[in-house]
């Protein structure tokens, strides 16, 4: 699990990095820690300090402090860090990530798919979600508070409007803690349902194939022992996860397809898609797939 004390958002400016500072501020509330701003590279320079939020004087006037000034009349009660660094963004937002509990960084719309859109991820947000040593939240431009929220009719609060649910795509060769427990607090913080989807692909002529070497979803036989295999360590996975989370409604599903296919199928309607990363590898590709064409904000999270 995450031992950081705040939520990061990188800013630069630009609409996709105001969205995203905005989706973390609402994180910051939910979790109940400081929201940091953070801006690297040279700032542009102006004299104003900005009032009731905690600026050092002499950094970034312009990007950060509209941002930082934005988010304080909206959420009033948050407490917000504004930093600037001299240093470039990618070492910048790394070495934040890792004094944070969540990294939020912006992506703009992808204009080449049909809307709503999918991430067009830039260098930065790529890298930083690649080699972060904490969980990395990359969240598309025009991202709104009320694309989290379940679909209504009527007139409803929006604060009482549940949340969608949160998606879990899960390996079972490397069903790991850090990833499993950062999908089932999620969840929790936003009274949401978690929903956790396992893909596989048969082998060819899988009766004529023996058992996979993994003693964790290994079995004799074909797909149907297989796949039954694969429920069971799935069910015994999530088992000790449901009993620290009992509030938090969870359904699980075992697939046929290509993982990055599935969880985006998965994903329609969803307010958050979680996928892992093994500490110390870059992104796959069923992540990379995912975070280039996912609607909805889609959490990296790096495990050991």
């Amino acid at each position: 699990m995450n031992t950081g004390t705040t939520i990061t958002a990188g800013i630069d400016g630009s609409r996709a990095s105001l969205d995203a500072a905005d989706w973390a501020a609402r994180e910051a509330e939910r979790r109940r820690l400081p929201l940091r701003l953070v801006h690297a590279g040279t700032p542009q320079r102006v004299a104003a300090r900005v009032p009731d939020v905690d600026v050092p004087a002499g950094c970034a006037r312009s990007a950060l402090d509209r941002a930082a000034i934005q988010l304080s009349y909206a959420h009033p009660a948050l407490d917000i860090l504004a930093r600037h660094t001299d240093a470039p963004a990618v070492p910048a937002l790394l070495a934040a990530a890792a004094e944070s509990q969540t990294l939020v960084v912006g992506s703009r719309g992808h204009t080449g798919h049909p809307a709503p859109a999918g991430f067009l991820a830039g260098s930065v947000a790529l890298a930083v979600a690649a080699a972060a040593e904490r969980p990395v939240v990359l969240v598309r431009e025009g991202e709104l508070p009320q694309d989290e929220r379940a679909f209504t009719t009527g007139d409803v609060l929006p604060g009482t409007v549940p949340y969608r649910p949160v998606v879990l795509g899960l390996d079972l060769e490397h069903p790991a803690d850090q990833l499993v427990g950062h999908a089932f607090e999620t969840a929790a913080v936003r009274s949401a349902p978690l929903l956790v989807v396992h893909a596989w692909t048969p082998p060819p002529d899988d009766d004529r194939v023996p058992a996979e070497p993994s003693a964790t979803v290994a079995s004799p036989g074909g797909t149907h022992d297989r796949e039954t295999a694969r429920r069971h360590a799935l069910s015994d996975t999530l088992r000790p996860w449901r009993a620290k989370f009992p509030d938090t409604p969870v359904s699980a599903e075992v697939v046929h397809g290509h993982c990055a296919d599935r969880l985006l199928r998965a994903s329609t309607g969803s307010g958050l898609l979680i996928v892992g990363r093994r500490a110390g590898e870059r992104l796959g590709r069923a992540a990379r797939t995912v975070i280039r064409q996912v609607t909805c904000p889609v959490v990296v999270v790096p495990h050991s």
